[in-house]
């Protein structure tokens, strides 16, 4: 007599992103997301700086690799990543930063790179060496859901989180895409154009929040254009999170690690912290 075999779904990995931006959204107004490059202004000093984001209020870390062709990203990231480069930072490098700042602090880390460093590595080597770093996933700005079969395979693989991008001139179904399959949150961009502290958010950013709620998100951080703990507070009235970059990278470069560690403890208040 033969057993029939119910067929078993797969399980959906548990996001250490997700569940501390939920927690956040528990115990305060929400979360607070902070980008640094990686090996900027030098490997230590990055892996130092991202400890002082956490240490001050950060509770994800988004490290940028370094490349040579940042379309997406403003001046003042720009000349970081450029300098990085320079200083003889390599993509390999971004995985020993992610490992040497999860001995030290407690708080997911994601990279962020455009596509192309990630495909010439090798997508699954890549994947495999970012979960033995302890790395929680991977932020992708130039990557389509639909052209992104290989990273959507190595990331279920794995159980990393990924993250991409929602614009708002996106479409319907884009944006059903990037909710359907983003792990973590889903990247609000708040503005159209390259990354760099702007004095106001653009509308259109509580719009397409509320467009992507519309599409069942329920875990959104907004980015471009962060600076101030007043944009922070404003943002976490709407959404789950807040990613501020260029304004923690620019004191990186002109006061140090003890800058960006002052700057990431003024922006928290907008946590609620």
């Amino acid at each position: 007599m033969s057993e029939t075999v119910t067929p078993v779904s797969p399980v959906t990995p548990v996001s250490p992103v997700a569940s501390t931006i939920a927690r956040a959204n528990t115990d305060r107004a929400g979360a607070f997301v902070g980008y640094l490059p990686v090996g900027y202004p030098s490997l230590d000093a990055s892996v130092d700086a991202a400890v002082a984001l956490v240490e001050n209020g950060v509770d994800v870390l988004e490290l940028g690799i370094p490349y040579s062709d940042p379309v997406m990203d403003g001046p003042v990231i720009q000349a970081a990543t450029v300098a990085a480069l320079e200083g003889g930072v390599r993509l390999r490098d971004a995985f020993t930063a992610v490992e040497r700042i999860r001995a030290r602090v407690d708080a997911p880390v994601l990279l962020m790179t455009y596509w192309n460093p990630v495909l010439q590595y090798g997508v699954d080597r890549f994947a495999d060496d970012l979960v033995s770093a302890g790395g929680a996933g991977l932020i992708t700005p130039d990557l389509t859901v639909d052209s992104g079969a290989d990273w959507l395979a190595a990331s279920d693989r794995t159980g990393l989180d990924r993250v991409f991008l929602a614009a708002p001139t996106s479409s319907d179904e884009r944006l059903r895409l990037a909710i359907e399959h983003s792990r973590g949150f889903v990247y609000t961009v708040s503005t159209m154009g390259i990354t760099g502290a702007r004095a106001d958010l653009d509308a259109a950013a509580r719009t397409l929040v509320s467009r992507l709620r519309e599409q069942g998100a329920d875990s959104l951080a907004v980015g471009i254009g962060v600076s101030t703990a007043e944009q922070i507070a404003e943002i976490l009235g709407y959404a789950d999170g807040a990613i501020v970059g260029s304004a923690l990278v620019r004191a990186l470069a002109e006061g140090g690690v003890p800058a960006v560690g002052r700057l990431a403890a003024e922006l928290a208040k907008g946590t609620g912290r």
